[in-house]
């Protein structure tokens, strides 16, 4: 094996497990690249009491000094840029570039981490002559983050940063399919000062989430997953009296209207299918044709066919997964479908081993067919048809996910039109991929809890508000609030 056994991360100290391991596969050539420890709920008992101990002395320390451990992380992060992206891209598969940009995300989330001190400064309220009321924030004790394996340095950074800076202590469970990256980055933060204890890692899979719900030493808990799952966690997390914010899948559907830029159509809608070989849940996995639009979707393919396996498109994360996806052409195409492009059974010499899919167009998918509804989470491209702008969001609004829509057009009333009629949160124009600067989040089944997980809203999530109403001047009897 490339890398030794991944294990626990506990106290500021490495620990293995009684309950084995887990073999960990490079997407890229399919060989085995190290192994992850399988934690039990002693395990993370043991990194609960670590978070908890470590919380009163971490949250006493101003946040103006706490703040300093991140700017040195976020250096570190700068420095350590392209080993961190190797990194991501053995565990995961993504290309060099991909990758790369995935860890430089990560250095923006910390830059913002680092300016927390500005947005959370004391607000001052006067109740009446001479009472006023001054709020502050405290954090809200131990939060644990449940992260997928698709962004092993992002999205673990969505919490981290945010929750420590502002004086939380964490347990994080990475994906165990990508453990390499998340114990790195605890390495990185030790190195920039962090305590022992503020943050903890626990390696496993269904159990060991289950039991982060039920812990009575856990106050809350971010995720990002399916949905499937994303609704469970948030149900068990929130029955123990949690906080949560749980993020799910997507169905993400492009608008394409025939007076639309074609070349900038085609590029950015093979773009967002493809990119990070569409395992991403701002992936666009349907697009939806308004009429003529068979001259966009003739250079729609020739842009697909640009994207080659191994080279400008990475590997999809598993061998079940590059077969699940598979599976998912096949049936449209038994049920009537017609490949445009097909990308299946993609091989990349001297990788013959690795998990790859190429870029798939499929035309003329009904809305009721299994890959029009469901994620396929694989660089798979489904064209819906419609006559007009209201099919199209009739097809969208009854998607049971909700995190993005785009519509491409050179129209500024119909973009208008579908961006307040589209059930999403997330709205692109001419934009495959509409993610915003930070917050992050979508509707319906894309998202169970209230606020964020990243940017400023992010704050009303992992801090807890103390009112204080004073009154120095007894002469100042006015109301009956003086």
């Amino acid at each position: 094996m490339k890398y030794p056994v991944v294990k626990n991360y506990i106290n500021g100290e490495l620990t293995s497990s009684s309950n084995g391991t887990l073999d960990v596969y490079s997407p890229l050539d399919g060989l085995i690249i190290s192994q992850v420890t399988i934690s039990s709920a002693s395990e993370l008992d043991k990194a609960v009491q670590s978070a908890r101990k470590a919380f009163k002395s971490w949250s006493e320390i101003p946040i103006k000094e706490r703040v300093q451990v991140f700017f040195k992380y976020r250096n570190l992060l700068e420095e350590h840029t392209d080993e961190l992206t190797n990194l991501v891209s053995e565990e995961n598969g993504k290309t060099y570039s991909e990758a790369k940009a995935e860890v430089l995300k990560s250095i923006e989330l910390t830059e913002f981490a680092c300016a927390m001190p500005q947005l959370v400064s004391g607000e001052i309220l006067e109740v009446s002559k001479g009472v006023e009321c001054r709020i502050e924030k405290y954090p809200v004790g131990v939060i644990a983050s449940i992260t997928p394996f698709n962004f092993p340095n992002m999205v673990p950074n969505w919490t981290i940063p945010n929750a420590l800076v502002l004086g939380n202590t964490m347990i994080l469970k990475p994906s165990e399919q990508v453990p390499l990256s998340a114990n790195r980055l605890a390495e990185l933060l030790k190195e920039a000062g962090l305590p022992n204890g503020v943050l903890n890692i626990v390696h496993g899979q269904k159990e060991m989430v289950e039991a982060i719900c039920d812990h009575p030493g856990i106050d809350g808990v971010t995720f990002v997953g399916s949905t499937k799952v994303a609704k469970i966690v948030y149900m068990r997390a929130t029955s123990k009296l949690k906080r949560a914010v749980c993020l799910g899948g997507a169905k993400n559907h492009l608008i394409v209207l025939p007076d639309a830029n074609v070349e900038m159509t085609a590029s950015n809608v093979a773009a967002s299918m493809s990119g990070c070989a569409g395992q991403r849940c701002m992936a666009a996995s349907a697009m939806v044709g308004v009429g003529a639009v068979n001259h966009i979707i003739k250079k729609l393919c020739e842009e697909a066919k640009k994207i080659i396996p191994g080279e400008n498109l990475g590997a999809v994360i598993s061998k079940a997964a590059k077969e699940r996806i598979e599976n998912y052409i096949t049936e449209a195409e038994k049920q009537g479908a017609k490949i445009l492009v097909d990308g299946r059974g993609a091989i990349v010499k001297g990788k013959e081993k690795g998990f790859y899919v190429g870029p798939t167009v499929i035309d003329f998918v009904k809305p009721e067919m299994k890959i029009a509804k469901e994620e396929v989470f694989g660089p798979v491209l489904s064209i819906m048809r419609t006559e007009t702008i209201d099919e199209a969001l009739e097809i969208e609004n009854n998607s049971q996910y909700g995190n993005a829509a785009s519509i491409f057009t050179q129209s500024g009333g119909a973009s208008k039109y579908v961006a307040e009629k589209a059930s999403a949160g997330m709205i692109g124009v001419n934009i495959g991929v509409p993610v915003p600067r930070e917050p992050f989040g979508g509707w319906n089944e894309s998202k169970f809890g209230v606020g964020d997980i990243t940017g400023k809203s992010s704050i009303e999530f992992l801090t807890k508000p103390k009112k204080i109403t004073t009154k120095w001047d007894h002469e100042s009897k006015t109301n009956w609030m003086s």
